[in-house]
């Protein structure tokens, strides 16, 4: 695929193999569907060969890669550590160090709680013990990952989960933190969750099918073979996947199961860890629930009344929803999210207006036994700024009297407070500190909406230099994502600002499909009302040209995973509107993998897209928005699709296919190539290591910035 001086390369093209699906009465040809097998040598050669296209086609552009990743280096403090956490008679903490790629885990003995330590970056605290060196275990190996850490009760003994290919398959080590004795290696090819029992003899583990589905928790003694591990719960409704941890006070390990309607919470007495498993309240169709153990009673967070979440409370003992009772409900406009406990006080996760919120439930009495009037009324967690993100940070222990709030925006860094409860008290622990003489007033953030074809209002979060004018002329870059519930909420990049820097209108458009105006604006966007989210989408590139934010030449696409079929669907809708498309970890042949239940994901799946295999209004309906299958003999923007060989989520075959039809059928010239580039030791998040990440958004954005024609710093 390399050219000789002055020539284009030339891009691979991929063979055609007869291959056709038959559903519902119709055959659909498909002849790109060889490049499913990642073991083939055939496949492997066609995806080097692509990689080989992708660099030497934009190989002129390594000066401005070499430059983006100097500036997120130089304005990153690479040698930094986290806020330490209270647990027991310890701080926890995480630290990186200047030119190392992963976080090293630590502890150091604290006297007393209300103290955090003073944070120097370079100097350890006070008796720091180093519990795991991510470096250390990452060594010999292209991609490392950590699936799970977990600390004894007792604080003698630390359980983590390694995955080193990226097909996120766990290998578990247990250890004794003061002798560093490795206890056991036997867990093998486990899923994500870890708890220990209350002793730390007994280890409660996950195991995954062969779809990639976490379907079994097994528990294990530490010490033991694997072949006498005991197995707890199978979960055989292919819908469901399962989630496993400890309740903060330790009391309970805490299983929950879950389908994109309805879930289960068991809990297993974390003292009595061979004792049965109590079920919370069985699951029933559409009801989705999760429980917190508040020490005499449990804190219900549900969906049995209305769709948006109400807080409710039952006896510690309960086993029924007949128990549930009233706790708090919610204010127009809001959507409970989840509720976490301490001794004297409550912390209820919601969002309201659009955007996360935090608020206290403190408890006013303690009657026996309990009742719902043992909370007062509710304060809130506010800020000043319109535009923010606020959650609960990590704060162990049940009995801490201040909660640890973290709170961000689009121009503001993470800051880490603790806010006395009592009081209201604030105090700013940490903000991520940003280097290289960046002035962070430079920028601003700013809501608009875009109107739907149906009338409705979307949000669109706008970034940009302060000062950007709206005269029609700026690039800009249109992100969105739109699946699963999953809100995109304001955060911080330090990465981000090297496009802001080069004139970018970065614009986030917050489509139906995604959870930012609750419950109702993800059904309104998934299954059967699923092309919402497209034509949303569509709506917002063009209200930011009519708006004249951004010019109709110069504005890119961005999505991954099920954002990349978002930009693959609307790119198919409206390919006039986007002169660059990056689609990351893409979602684009939806139909051919929700057809298959022997995919990863897939059944799970169904209560998001449909059911195609057996409902033929869900197959003609996935048929006419699915990117594979709608590409158009019409000129397309040009396209960068990443994906990683490893990759369980979404398998690269999907951005393999899409890229060989693409190239096929579309009216493309060598002014607008389309590529494809393929970690080939990576799974879905795409490359480990941070300075590898660093290496891996500079290449994307410098393709980016030369598209929108922004690749050089404004004065």
């Amino acid at each position: 695929m390399s050219a000789a001086p002055g020539q284009r390369p030339t891009p691979p093209i991929a063979a055609q193999q007869p291959w056709t699906r038959t559903h519902h009465g119709e055959d659909v040809a498909d002849p790109y569907e060889w490049l499913r097998d990642g073991e083939a040598p055939e496949v492997i050669a066609h995806l080097e060969a692509e990689n080989v296209y992708a660099e030497a086609t934009t190989a002129h552009l390594a000066p401005l890669r070499q430059r983006l990743f100097d500036e997120i280096k130089e304005r990153t403090l690479e040698t930094d550590l986290s806020v330490p956490v209270a647990a027991g008679e310890w701080w926890y903490y995480a630290r990186t160090v200047e030119g190392s790629q992963y976080a090293i885990q630590c502890r150091a003995p604290l006297t007393d709680r209300a103290a955090v330590p003073e944070l120097d970056p370079t100097q350890p605290l006070p008796g720091e013990q180093v519990l795991l060196d991510g470096n250390e275990l990452a060594q010999g190996h292209e991609f490392f990952s950590l699936g799970g850490f977990e600390i004894s009760a007792d604080h003698s003994r630390m359980a983590y989960a390694v995955d080193v290919t990226g097909d996120e398959r766990f290998d578990v080590v247990v250890m004794d933190i003061a002798t560093r004795e490795v206890l056991d290696q036997a867990v093998t090819g486990a899923g994500y969750g870890l708890a220990f029992s209350h002793d730390a003899r007994h280890l409660f583990h996950i195991t995954v099918d062969d779809a990639w589905r976490p379907h079994e928790v097994w528990r294990h003694e530490v010490g033991t073979a694997r072949e006498a591990d005991t197995l707890v719960h199978r979960e055989d409704d292919e819908r469901f996947w399962m989630g496993l941890g400890a309740s903060r006070d330790e009391r309970w390990i805490m299983l929950g199961l879950g389908s994109k309607t309805t879930s289960e919470v068991h809990l297993i007495d974390a003292h009595d860890p061979t004792g049965p498993m109590r079920c919370v309240a069985p699951r029933r169709d559409g009801i989705d629930y999760d429980i917190e153990p508040a020490d005499d009673h449990l804190l219900i967070v549900h969906n049995e009344r209305q769709p948006e979440g109400d807080l409710a409370w039952a006896p510690l003992d309960a086993t029924s929803h007949e128990q549930w009772q009233p706790l708090l409900e919610r204010a127009e406009g809001e959507r409970f999210v989840g509720i976490d406990a301490f001794d004297d006080f409550a912390v209820l996760s919601l969002r309201a207006d659009g955007l996360p919120a935090l608020r206290i439930l403190p408890r006013v009495a303690r009657s026996a036994p309990f009742v719902g009037s043992d909370y007062g009324s509710p304060t809130i967690v506010g800020f000043d700024d319109e535009l923010h993100s606020v959650a609960l940070g990590p704060v162990s222990d049940p009995d801490a009297d201040r909660i640890r709030v973290i709170h961000e925006s689009w121009v503001a860094p993470r800051s880490v407070l603790d806010v006395v409860v009592a009081t209201g008290e604030r105090t700013v622990l940490k903000r991520q500190p940003v280097l290289g003489g960046v002035e962070l007033s430079d920028y601003e953030q700013q809501r608009t909406w875009a109107t739907a074809p149906d009338g409705t209002q979307v949000p669109v979060s706008l970034v940009m230099r302060r000062g950007t004018v709206a005269d029609g002329t700026n690039p800009g870059l249109l992100y969105g994502y739109g699946s699963y519930e999953m809100s995109f909420d304001p955060y911080f990049s330090i990465a981000r600002l090297s496009l802001l820097d080069r004139g970018l209108v970065y614009a986030v458009a917050h489509v139906r499909g995604g959870g930012e105006l609750g419950r109702h604006w993800y059904d309104d966007g998934k299954m059967l009302a699923k092309r919402n989210t497209f034509t949303d989408f569509v709506a917002a590139a063009e209200h930011l040209h009519e708006t004249g934010w951004v010019a109709r030449e110069r504005l890119a696409a961005e999505g991954g995973s099920a954002g990349g079929l978002l930009v693959g669907a609307a790119t198919n809708l409206a390919p006039d509107r986007f002169v660059a498309v990056l689609a990351a970890v893409p979602f684009v042949d939806a139909l051919t993998t929700i057809l298959r239940p022997d995919l990863p994901l897939t059944v799970g799946e169904w209560e998001e897209w449909g059911n195609p295999l057996s409902d033929p209004e869900v197959y003609a309906y996935m048929r006419g928005y699915s990117p594979y299958e709608n590409i158009a003999p019409v000129k397309y923007p040009t396209i960068l699709a990443t994906t990683s060989l490893h990759d369980t989520r979404v398998y690269f075959t999907e951005p393999a296919k899409w890229v060989a039809r693409l190239r096929e059928v579309t009216a493309h010239d060598a002014e607008r190539p389309i590529l494809l580039r393929t970690e080939m030791s990576a799974g879905h998040g795409g490359r480990s290591g941070r300075y590898d990440a660093w290496e891996q958004t500079a290449w994307e954005w410098a393709w980016l910035l030369e598209q929108v024609g922004a690749d050089t710093l404004n004065p």
